[in-house]
This record gives C-alpha cells, sequence and structure tokens, in this order.
C-alpha cells in the first residue's frame, strides 16, 4: 500500500505508521487524514498486525498539529467536516483491539497532542514538546483534546494547559502522566519496539478485553464500569487463550496464545 503523505509497513507483526510530511513538520492536513484512515481500516480489515507504532518522518516532528494553511478555507461547515473526520480516524484509532503506541520523537502540538492522548501509550523523546495551543490561533482543540486529556493529568491541569496554549517538555509531561516513558531520541524507536513486543508476548484476546474494559469503562459510572469489568472477564473464560494461559503457568512453560 503506498501513500504520499504517511509511510506504513508491518514488521514481524508491528505495524509502523510514519507520518511524512517533514517540510511542515507532519502537520495532518485532509488527505494525511484520509490516508491515516484507509491505514486503520485495513489493520481491522486484514488482521496480522499485533501492535501499532505511530511516529513522525525526521527529528524534529511527531506532529505538529493541523496544516493551518487548510483553516483559512473553512467555513463553520468545513470545520464541522474537518473535525468530523478528524474524531472519525482517532476513535477509530482508540477502538483497535491491539495495543498503539505513539513514538513522540519532537513536536506534538494540537492535532499532535490529540493523537498521541488516542494511542494507548506515549513513549517520548527527549526532545518531545507537548501542547494544545490553539486559543492563540482563536481557535480550541478539535480533536478530542478536551475531553481526553483532562481523563489522563486531571481537570485543573488540563484546563491550565487548554486555555494557556503553552507548551510542556517531555520531562514534564512524564511528571503529569501524560508520557508513559521518556527516552534518548536514539533510543525512542527502540523502547517504543520493546513496548510492543512485551504487549504481544501476553494474551492478545486478554489485552484486547482489557483494552475495551479501561477505554469504555471510563465513561460510565462506578457500577456500571464494574459490571463491564466482569463482562470482559468472563468472557475470556471461554476462550482458548485462557486455557492455555493457565496451563502454561501451571506447567512452568511459556504460553503459546493464539488470540482465540
Amino acid at each position: 500500500m503506498e501513500f504520499k503523505n504517511i509511510i506504513y509497513e508491518v514488521k514481524d507483526g508491528i505495524g509502523y505508521l510514519t507520518v511524512n510530511r517533514p517540510k511542515v513538520l507532519n502537520a495532518l492536513n485532509l488527505e494525511t487524514l484520509g490516508e491515516m484512515e484507509c491505514v486503520v481500516y485495513d489493520i481491522k480489515r486484514k488482521g496480522g498486525v499485533r501492535a501499532l507504532i505511530i511516529t513522525g518522518a525526521g527529528d524534529r516532528s511527531f506532529v505538529a498539529g493541523a496544516d493551518i494553511g487548510e483553516f483559512l478555507r473553512l467555513d463553520v461547515v468545513g470545520a464541522r467536516e474537518f473535525a468530523d473526520l478528524g474524531h472519525r480516524i482517532l476513535l477509530s484509532l482508540e477502538e483497535l483491539i491491539i495495543p498503539v503506541i505513539a513514538a513522540v520523537n519532537g513536536f506534538a502540538l494540537g492535532g499532535g497532542t490529540e493523537l498521541a492522548l488516542a494511542c494507548d501509550v506515549i513513549i517520548a523523546s527527549e526532545k518531545a514538546k507537548f501542547g494544545l495551543p490553539e486559543v492563540k490561533l482563536g481557535v480550541m482543540p478539535g480533536f478530542g483534546g478536551t475531553q481526553r486529556l483532562p481523563r489522563v493529568v486531571g481537570m485543573n491541569l488540563a484546563r491550565e494547559l487548554i486555555f494557556t496554549g503553552e507548551m510542556i517538555d517531555a520531562k514534564r509531561a512524564h511528571e503529569i502522566g501524560l508520557a508513559n516513558h521518556v527516552v534518548p531520541a536514539e533510543k525512542l524507536m527502540e523502547k517504543a519496539r520493546e513496548m510492543a513486543v512485551t504487549i504481544m508476548a501476553r494474551g492478545p484476546f486478554a489485552v484486547a478485553q482489557a483494552k475495551r474494559s479501561v477505554n469504555h469503562g471510563s465513561d460510565l459510572s462506578k457500577y456500571d464500569a464494574i459490571e463491564l469489568e466482569k463482562q470482559c472477564f468472563t468472557t475470556l473464560f471461554g476462550s482458548e487463550d485462557e486455557k492455555e494461559g493457565t496451563r502454561a503457568f501451571l506447567e512452568k512453560r511459556p504460553a503459546q496464545f493464539k488470540g482465540r
């Protein structure tokens, strides 16, 4: 599959999606978003990918937000269509049953931070910068930043970051729980792969159900979320993986999971 604005390849069961517009710091335009949507659809349709790593081309930027040049051409109707597309793609990423890892190699601003927030794990280079600077342009986050960020860092801190539009560095992002790990730039992809391989060694059906419970449970009341967890937990006891995992533990050997 060939694209103009992204690079997508699969190696050893891991998908690598690289936003490839380094001249504009990997900013997201409509065409790039459409290509990303094709990749997500392909992963869902074909299977065979056990983890997905998302990063940006070059060493300066992960994704430096939306392509501001396109903003000048948007009216109210166009802005709604742009927001709908962005939300649809990030929700589809979030709902993948495989782990999705953001390898943030530089600027993750606006839509870049929002893209990272839609991933399950964020690995940041020491050079990474995060921020939602939309208010400096007279607009606001439109790809889920006002909803996902408070769920990760808390309401008060999210308000500060969104209302001021200020950037934070990788160290601060790690301190507030936005980034899971911070590593030297040259170790970024190695750490992302390491995380992917670690999760891939676990029961894929179990990881998928745990992801469903975490993601969907956060929007429910405590009691409804507990019921969802019980449903996900009990579903696993009808799977081959649960039997294999239990036997492997008792027999003191590595489990051979099949994802069913």
